[in-house]
C-alpha cells in the first residue's frame, strides 16, 4: 500500500482502512497473506500505532482479515470464494445473549415522550394531513442523512419507501418485481419471511446457511432470480455473512434480471466500530433493495420500516404501486423524523453498542 501525504476527509483511521480494504480487494495484499505489522503501517503511512490499530480492527470487524496470536494480521478476504464444490460447513451457533436478537436495552421513553409532547405541539397543523403515499417527506430526507452518516448510503429521497414494519413491504417488493420470479432466501430464517412468500404465492427455495452465510453450492445451484438475505445477523442461526461472501453475494447478483433484497435487521447494534458495510453499497449494479426497521432500535411495537429502492426501480414502483396510501400514522412519522434529527436515536445506539462492548470485554478477562 502506497503511502499518500495528501489530507483526506474523516478520522484518519478510516482513510487508512479504506485504502487497506482496496490494497485486499484488488488482490495486492492476496489471501493468507501477512499484513505490515502495526507498528510499520504507521510509520508508512505516518500516523499513530492507535490509528493503525483502528483500522486492523476495522478490518478485522468486516471479515477482510483476522488477528492471530503472536503472528500479527492476515488476509482472510477471497474475492474467488463462492461457488466452490467443497463440503458444506455448519452453522455457527447462536450468539451469546449480550449479542442475540433479544434482550436490547429499551429506548428511554422518557426521550420518547419528550419528542412526542415537543411534535403534538410544534406539529399541530399537519397531524391530521394524510401522508404522501411513500411517506413523509420530513422523515424520508431524515433517514436519507442516517444512511449517509452511518451506512455510507449516498441515496436520494425518492429512493426511501416508508411502511408499517418489513412484512408489509416484502409483499410490496413481490408486486414490483413480479411474482413469476423466484426467490432464494436463507435455512433457517426468520419465519415471517417464508409466510410472507407462501401467502404470495411466489416460489421460493431455501438454501442452507454455512458458518460464514448462504452455503456457496447451493447458491450456484439455485435456479433463483431473487436472493433475499439478512448478511448481518441471520435469525435464528446467529450466521453472519463474510466479507468473501458478501461480494459472492454481489457476483452472483450480476447475472442480469437478479436482485438482492438485503434484510439489515438489527445492524445498528453491530459491536464493532462502525456497522459492517452494506451490499446496497457494495453493489455496482444497482440491483439492491435495502430493508431495514425501527422494531429493535426503538420498540417492537412501533411498526414502522422502510426500504432503499435502486434508482432504476424508483419509476417502476411509482407506476404500478404507487398509489398505496402509507401505512404509518403522520404522527410516528414526525416523532421518528425528530428523534433522527435531534441525535437522539443515534446517541441511543451509541450507548447500546458501547455497553455490549464493555460486556464482552467483561467476559473475555
Amino acid at each position: 500500500m502506497k503511502r499518500s501525504d495528501e489530507k483526506k476527509n474523516g478520522p484518519a483511521y478510516l482513510e487508512l482502512y479504506r485504502r487497506l480494504k482496496a490494497d485486499i480487494i484488488s488482490g495486492a495484499f492476496s489471501y493468507n497473506s501477512r499484513l505490515p505489522s502495526k507498528r510499520v503501517l504507521a510509520e508508512e503511512n505516518g500516523v499513530s500505532t492507535v490509528t493503525a490499530e483502528h483500522a486492523y480492527a476495522l478490518l478485522c470487524d468486516e471479515g477482510y482479515a483476522e488477528a492471530r496470536e503472536r503472528s500479527g494480521y492476515f488476509v482472510i478476504f477471497r474475492r474467488e470464494d463462492g461457488f466452490a464444490a467443497s463440503a458444506p460447513q455448519s452453522p455457527a451457533p447462536p450468539r451469546e445473549q449480550s449479542e442475540s436478537s433479544s434482550g436490547q436495552p429499551d429506548f428511554p421513553v422518557s426521550i420518547l415522550s419528550r419528542t412526542m409532547r415537543r411534535v403534538l405541539t410544534e406539529r399541530s397543523g399537519v397531524l391530521l394531513e394524510r401522508s404522501p403515499n411513500s411517506g413523509c417527506a420530513e422523515l424520508r430526507e431524515a433517514l436519507r442523512r442516517y444512511l449517509a452518516r452511518n451506512r455510507g448510503m449516498e441515496v436520494e429521497t425518492g429512493q426511501i419507501i416508508i411502511g408499517s414494519g418489513s412484512e408489509y413491504l416484502y409483499g410490496l417488493i413481490v408486486e414490483l418485481l413480479g411474482r413469476e420470479r423466484t426467490i432464494a432466501i436463507e435455512s433457517p430464517s426468520y419465519q415471517k419471511i417464508e409466510q410472507v412468500y407462501s401467502a404470495a404465492e411466489v416460489k421460493y427455495e431455501l438454501l442452507p446457511l454455512a458458518a460464514d452465510g448462504i452455503d456457496s453450492s447451493a447458491l450456484k445451484k439455485s435456479r433463483a432470480d431473487v436472493l433475499h438475505t439478512t448478511p448481518y445477523r441471520s435469525f435464528p442461526s446467529g450466521v453472519t455473512a463474510s466479507a468473501s461472501k458478501r461480494h459472492e453475494y454481489i457476483r452472483w447478483a450480476e447475472k442480469p434480471g437478479r436482485y438482492i433484497i438485503e434484510d439489515d435487521f438489527e445492524s445498528e447494534f453491530s459491536v464493532s466500530t462502525r456497522p459492517a458495510e452494506t451490499l446496497f453499497t457494495l453493489s455496482g449494479r444497482g440491483n439492491v433493495i435495502y430493508l431495514n426497521s425501527f422494531s429493535k432500535t426503538i420498540s417492537p411495537s412501533l411498526r414502522v420500516g422502510y426500504m432503499v429502492l435502486p434508482r432504476a426501480l424508483v419509476h417502476p414502483f411509482e407506476e404500478r404501486l404507487g398509489f398505496y396510501s402509507c401505512t404509518v400514522p403522520t404522527f410516528e412519522q414526525f416523532v421518528l423524523a425528530e428523534l433522527i434529527d435531534s441525535g437522539d436515536f443515534e446517541r441511543h445506539i451509541n450507548r447500546v453498542r458501547r455497553a455490549k462492548r464493555r460486556e464482552l470485554a467483561g467476559k473475555s478477562e
